[in-house]
């Protein structure tokens, strides 16, 4: 058994069983990942994936355990490195982060700026992708930690801390009724397009189950991926949109105004997701605590260590 064929099981997942995809990230072969499997199925005495005709479809029920265990081998491995990094650099070296629009464009600038001036020498890089795909880019190894909102599918394998709750607002041309229309309900949104986020983030279907328990149907006009893009459309009319209120920015959304919503739809509560086994260096430690000040070093030390997967080092 070799750590090699770990990796190759991990990628082969993380690629949607597609051994062609895997190859190309390893920079290896198709022919030679497929033999490497086959080693390791025989070495282990059962198959880790169901095949038919020679295809990769799905991950057994033994292999589903495999993938488990390969994954913490391969991000443990990745912990080392990275020790034995800091080690030898001080305050020097890299920290990658995934987020989403809303957290990169509205809520982390400051933070990052900060960061910057405390950690001249560490490289920070932003990966944006939704709020799903940030947490697979942690589980996998591909990025520090995320700052995103809540996600349809559940990450077992990371620990997830809450830092804050963003409110939500109306955000509508300017002069529009609902701006200044006495009470702001449910059913008199309802009576204009809305733009929304795409189905993949968490305000989209927060803000539609609001609608369906008040027995109400809205129309939406426009789905887009970032609060800008929706924004954008709500300045050329198309429509209203419901946004958290850190998005709306006076000084630039000059045509447009905001109205306080928190009232009728609940608020996208933001976290940061790490491995249970992430070596915790300090200035990773720092740019969380100045996210979110509650989390210290002794909260996230506690929390890895109540992680139900195998926690690293600390």
């Amino acid at each position: 058994m070799k750590l090699q064929q770990l990796r190759y099981v991990v990628e082969i997942v993380r690629h949607g069983n597609h051994l062609s995809a895997a190859a190309d990230a390893l920079n290896t072969s198709q022919p030679g990942v497929s033999r490497q499997i086959q080693l390791l199925e025989l070495d282990l005495g059962f198959e880790i994936f169901q095949r038919t005709r020679n295809r990769i479809i799905g991950i057994t029920e033994p292999g589903k355990l495999v993938l488990a265990i390969a994954q913490r081998v391969t991000t443990d491995i990745a912990a080392l490195r990275s020790l034995k990094s800091d080690m030898t650099s001080g305050n020097r070296g890299t920290l990658t982060i995934g987020t989403t629009h809303t957290q990169a464009r509205y809520v982390l600038p400051t933070v990052v700026e900060t960061f910057i001036k405390s950690y001249p020498q560490v490289h920070l890089t932003l990966k944006q992708g939704d709020p799903e795909e940030i947490c697979a880019l942690v589980e996998s190894g591909d990025a520090d930690l995320a700052v995103g909102t809540e996600t349809m599918r559940e990450f077992p394998g990371l620990v997830q801390l809450p830092c804050f709750e963003l409110p939500r607002s109306i955000i509508a041309p300017k002069g529009h009724p609902l701006l200044s229309i006495p009470e702001l309900t449910v059913e008199e949104i309802a009576k204009y397009p809305i733009i929304t986020y795409d189905t993949r983030y968490s305000g989209r279907w927060k803000v539609m189950k609001v609608f369906r328990d008040n027995g109400v149907e809205p129309k939406v006009s426009l789905s887009g991926i970032d609060a800008d893009v929706c924004k954008t459309y709500v300045e050329k009319g198309l429509g209203i949109a419901i946004l958290t209120t850190v998005t709306y920015d006076p000084k630039r959304d000059v045509g447009l105004s905001a109205r306080d919503a928190s009232h009728l739809f609940p608020g996208s509560m933001i976290k940061v997701s790490l491995r249970p086994n992430v070596y915790l260096r300090p200035y990773l430690v720092d740019f969380i605590h100045a996210i979110a000040p509650q989390i210290t070093v002794t909260v996230l030390r506690e929390a890895l260590r109540e992680a139900p997967a195998r926690a690293g080092m600390y």
